[in-house]
């Protein structure tokens, strides 16, 4: 795969998966990096992009990070959706083994490996468990786009939209609002302190906007 790609975003993926291993004698990191890019830069995608990528690594540093570990919480948010098919359902379970995959052979520990996975894979629900401090960091992050401003949530939705063009208007008007209605029936949709003083009030408003003209 190959991709133009971002220096200092590259620059973020090395110095994280150093920071994450603990040194420097395993396999470069770089062509790991270029590979995750390329995967971001795949055509298919409108939201899913290296743009979300570098906006879920901006909140995850924004977030307090209490006892989380940074470095895999970092790495969790790279393969999150390193496998993107709209049309299809399991790309965060092929996303999880790509990075069991990658981080194994990179030269991270089994159990960091394995942390990493579990994290790809909890954004299937974006519903970790009370105490899961790594989980409730990455799915903030993720979810931090709900709580954007006017234009930046209408470009988010375009976006969506884009990458299920191949769904028909009345489909894609009830799956989607079947998701925003499971959001909104949410206790909370933001899991850190932070996230819910800061960012749960706007996203409640711009997911009831998007319902509401879903519905209209």
């Amino acid at each position: 795969m190959t991709a133009d790609v971002d220096p200092a975003l590259l620059a973020r993926w090395t110095s994280t998966l150093l920071a994450a291993r603990g040194d420097d004698e395993g396999p470069l990191p770089e062509p790991y990096g270029r590979n995750l890019l390329a995967r971001w830069s795949e055509p298919q995608r409108r939201y899913h992009t290296v743009d979300h990528l570098r906006a879920v690594l901006d909140r995850i540093d924004e977030l307090p990070h209490r006892d989380g570990d940074l470095n895999l919480i970092r790495l969790a948010a790279w393969f999150h959706d390193a496998v993107y098919r709209p049309d299809r359902s399991e790309n965060e379970e092929r996303s999880a083994t790509l990075a069991e995959k990658a981080l194994t052979e990179a030269g991270l520990a089994p159990h960091e490996v394995a942390e990493v996975a579990r994290l790809v894979r909890l954004t299937v629900t974006h519903d970790p468990a009370d105490g899961d401090v790594n989980g409730e960091i990455l799915c903030d992050a993720d979810l931090a786009i709900l709580a954007t401003d006017e234009d930046t949530y209408g470009g988010y939705v375009r976006a969506v939209r884009e990458e299920y063009a191949f769904v028909p208007d009345d489909a894609f008007r009830q799956g989607r609002a079947a998701v925003l209605r499971q959001l909104l029936a949410l206790p909370r949709l933001f899991r850190t302190e932070y996230g819910t003083a800061n960012w749960e009030a706007r996203a409640r408003r711009n997911v009831e906007w998007e319902l509401a003209g879903l519905e209209a």
